[in-house]
Formats: structure tokens, sequence, C-alpha cells
């Protein structure tokens, strides 16, 4: 009876028992050790459980951008040919390609002061074909909450 009222006073005079909280908290996530780490870096996204190596070989066709001035044109009619892509690279080899400055885990390195260190990312899914209901393995571009934005056709993306 004695011990009874011990405790009864303790849980009073310090509150209610907290009951554990097994929901998700990100710590494994943000350790280095378990989490989501690739050659030291912590990485801003994970792969979905539906990621997918796509079996359609992809392109990526680099280009470089046109200067709008009349005088750059001009130097750029006499240096190279228009049309002519700078670099072909095959993305159909992984389930997803990082874009970015940081050369430790980018897939696609990208140097340009305007990019983000992990800037976007090309994800294979396989989702399901609304008519036939088979698996399609389908690219989504994703912004990584990136500084200045990721934009696909002009229209700016979400942060994923």
């Amino acid at each position: 009876q004695q011990q009874q009222d011990e405790t009864e006073s303790a849980e009073a005079a310090t509150g209610p028992k907290q009951k554990a909280n097994f929901g998700l908290s990100g710590a494994l996530a943000s350790d280095d050790k378990h989490g989501n780490v690739y050659n030291g870096v912590l990485l801003k996204f994970s792969e979905p459980p539906e990621a997918r190596v796509p079996n359609t070989r992809w392109r990526f066709y680099v280009f470089r951008a046109k200067d709008t001035s009349i005088k750059k044109r001009e130097e750029e009619e006499d240096d190279d040919e228009d049309g002519e892509p700078l670099e072909i690279l095959h993305i159909s080899k992984q389930s997803a390609y990082l874009f970015g400055r940081e050369i430790r885990v980018a897939d696609i390195p990208v140097h340009h002061p305007s990019l983000s260190k992990q800037h976007a990312v090309l994800q294979y899914r396989a989702t399901p074909d609304a008519r036939s209901g088979k698996l399609l393995c389908r690219p989504y571009i994703m912004d990584l909450a990136s500084t200045n934005g990721t934009f696909l056709n002009g229209v700016r993306l979400e942060d994923a």
C-alpha cells in the first residue's frame, strides 16, 4: 500500500507518463552510418519502392545554351554548327540520376553557379498503365528544394 502511494505521489509531481512514440522521426535518415549517405554526403532523396531500371534506352542530349545577343550570335556562327549536341548521355543504366554541383554524389555533374549541390533527380518508376494495367517504367524529374528551382518546359517544378 505504501509503495503504491509513493508511485502515485511521484506520478502526480512529474505528470502522467508519456507512452512510447514509434512513429518516424527521421533520425535514421540523418545518421551517417545508417541514413541515406553516399560517398560521405547525406543525400536529399531516397528512392521509392517502385523505382526500377528502365528497359527502354533513354538518352540525354546536351546542347550549349545560345546567347540572344546579336554580337554573340555572329561569333557563334563562325565557331560551330547549330544543332550539334555537345554530349550524349545514356541514362537508362540505373534507376535514378542525380543532377548537381557536388561531384562526389552527382551522377550528372553540372558546373554552373545557379545550380545547387544536389539540384534535381531523374527517377524511373514502375507505374501501372491506365489502359492495359501493365507496369510501365516512366521517368520523373524532381526538384530537391534547390535555391533557383528546376524548370521543365518553362514551368517551375514543386519541391519533392
